[in-house]
């Protein structure tokens, strides 16, 4: 398909606002109603047309990684997203790394939506696999881009030797973040001192793989 051919989402100030609204309503009625709620009753709750709908998104499958995206971003907003920009200019890595993983996991720990949403896409992506096909479909820095940012930044300095970003995202959220992704998913709450350990030693098996040798 030309360039020409690819209709672009409607942009500018107004264009924003309806998204937003309609991210927000699809938000809401995921939540209550999981994926099966339909693309009327998500444009009415906008107070958007169908057509709206669809101009911005093009399908309910992408309005609903949308929502998912933003929600995933979240607990990287805020407070967490100042830590994770402040590593460049930090003189003690390992202890603002830390600091930064425990502000970044607290956030994920108390956004009751975010979990259900996470869980959601697990409930749902076995009957509409194409979420998943659409999810992986973006790269790993796409959907974190806090993450990629501030670990790109240390590279390019010269404090990390990160020959493959996308691997190291994802390992950073595997020591510091996925272990309370499972095993709220199960109902059941790792405790502040289990999560302190875990964040110390997340750090420090980080630090100790991609630090620049000698350092």
């Amino acid at each position: 398909m030309s360039v020409k051919g690819v209709r672009q989402p409607p942009s500018g100030p107004r264009a924003e606002v309806k998204r937003q609204a309609i991210v927000r309503a699809a938000r809401a009625l995921f939540l209550r109603d999981g994926f099966s709620v339909g693309m009327d009753t998500i444009a009415a709750e906008a107070g958007v047309s169908k057509v709206t709908v669809y101009n911005h998104f093009g399908s309910k499958e992408a309005l609903f990684i949308a929502v998912i995206t933003d929600a995933l971003d979240e607990p990287l907003a805020g407070e967490s997203s100042a830590a994770l920009e402040g590593l460049a200019a930090a003189e003690d890595l390992r202890t603002a790394l830390v600091d930064a993983a425990r502000t970044w996991v607290r956030a994920v720990r108390t956004n009751d939506e975010v979990a259900a949403l996470r869980n959601l896409v697990a409930a749902e992506v076995h009957r509409f696999p194409e979420l998943g096909r659409a999810w992986r479909h973006r790269g790993t820095e796409s959907h974190h881009p806090a993450v990629a940012g501030a670990l790109q930044a240390l590279a390019e300095q010269g404090r990390l030797e990160i020959s493959d970003l996308e691997v190291a995202i994802i390992q950073f959220y595997g020591l510091l973040v996925f272990p309370h992704m499972v095993f709220s998913s199960y109902g059941t709450d790792i405790d502040e001192d289990l999560t302190d350990r875990l964040i110390s030693g997340g750090v420090a098996m980080f630090l100790d793989h991609y630090s620049p040798a000698g350092a």
